[in-house]
């Protein structure tokens, strides 16, 4: 018996995603665990996400090979040290009202052969996931997202590289805000959830964070950049999630429109608190958004291991037909959900319990 799995990221890229597909098909090909299983697996990559799986044509040898690439050990024996994603990824929405490619997708899952489908991906690409299993399809969620707002799992991949990345970023920054007695306003992603700056936050020692499930009053910010200014110190740092506001305004957003899900691109929260600084006191200001540095790079030691843990939990869960779930970190073990429950409400920032909401920092947070 043969079992014919296929494998896509979807959304965002991060570190991560490549360990996760080496150890899936690491697992999924060991001639040991054969007779354990009952069967023996063949991983299909599929190329560009949910793109990929819509415009490949499986009967033509061509096609097949633009889009899909059979994964063996030897293919994928690097790639848990790299970055990104090898099968790449798109922002498509297969079940977009203006332009439903779901038929199509479900078609070509059936022509390929699979018997199932393990999906790498985010909020998003998660509940297309869940809208194919209510379709009849047999299919796995791995949670994939460097803001950390899926629900029901303690972890998601590409966090910890994030916030790693956020942290070393800032204390380059310090070098030059400190030599130059400057105030630095940097963003980093996250949109609704404010994990990213609170954790990277909290690591690098910043005096001010910004968050989105908390709206901060300007006047606020500036009162405490002028009382650090007051005890002597010569530079400060605020770090701001995209998604954060200002009391009484709405969110800021760039001028580039929607994804394919509908949601606006945030960014420039940053610029405008750099500039609200810059008219209202005689400090030197810089605004730095990170953006898409926060994405690159090797994965760390963690992300590696996370990345090994979700992509073996995946074949198991195949192999225990445990279809419609979501491989899920819960108190230090690994263990699934249901799709739908990940996907029903995001994992926010408990403003109560980690927050500061008087002098915008963690609670915990003594500077």
């Amino acid at each position: 018996m043969k079992t014919k799995v296929g494998v896509l990221s979807s959304g965002g890229d991060c570190a991560g995603i490549n360990s996760t597909i080496h150890w899936l098909v690491f697992s999924a090909l060991d001639k040991d665990l054969v007779s354990r299983r009952g069967t023996m697996f063949e991983i299909l990559g599929i190329v560009d996400g949910w793109k990929g799986l819509i415009e490949v044509r499986p009967d033509k040898k061509e096609s097949l090979k633009r889009w899909t690439i059979p994964l063996k050990t030897d293919v994928v024996r690097t790639w848990a040290r790299s970055g990104g994603t090898r099968l790449g990824t798109t922002r498509i929405n297969p079940f977009d009202p203006a332009n439903d490619k779901s038929e199509d997708l479900i078609k070509n899952y059936k022509k390929l052969g699979l018997d199932a489908l393990v999906v790498i991906g985010g909020t998003d690409s998660l509940a297309v996931t869940y809208k194919l299993y209510k379709e009849g399809l047999k299919v796995i969620g791995i949670p994939k997202t460097i803001d950390r707002d899926l629900s029901d799992t303690d972890y998601t991949l590409g966090f910890d590289s994030a916030v790693n990345i956020i942290t070393s970023d800032i204390d380059r920054l310090r070098v030059t805000a400190g030599s130059h007695s400057r105030v630095f306003v940097v963003e980093c992603m996250g949109r609704k959830a404010g994990w990213l700056a609170l954790e990277a936050g909290e690591a690098s020692g910043v005096p001010i964070i910004l968050i989105p499930e908390h709206d901060f009053v300007i006047d606020r910010v500036i009162e405490l950049l002028k009382s650090r200014k007051r005890t002597f110190e010569r530079y400060s740092i605020v770090l701001v999630s995209e998604g954060a506001k200002p009391r009484g305004m709405e969110e800021i957003l760039e001028k580039r429109g929607r994804d394919g899900f509908g949601h606006y691109y945030l960014g420039g929260v940053g610029g405008f608190i750099a500039e609200e600084i810059q008219k209202h006191t005689n400090m030197e200001v810089r605004y730095v958004a990170l953006r898409h540095l926060q994405r690159g790079g090797a994965p760390t030691a963690y992300d590696r291991r996370m990345g090994r843990k979700f992509g073996v939990a995946a074949i198991d869960m195949i192999v225990n037909e445990d279809f419609g779930r979501m491989v899920s970190l819960q108190h230090g073990d690994i263990t699934s959900v249901p799709l739908k429950k990940a996907i029903d409400r995001l994992h926010l920032v408990d403003v109560e319990k980690f927050y500061n909401t008087k002098d915008y920092k963690t609670l915990d947070q003594i500077l």
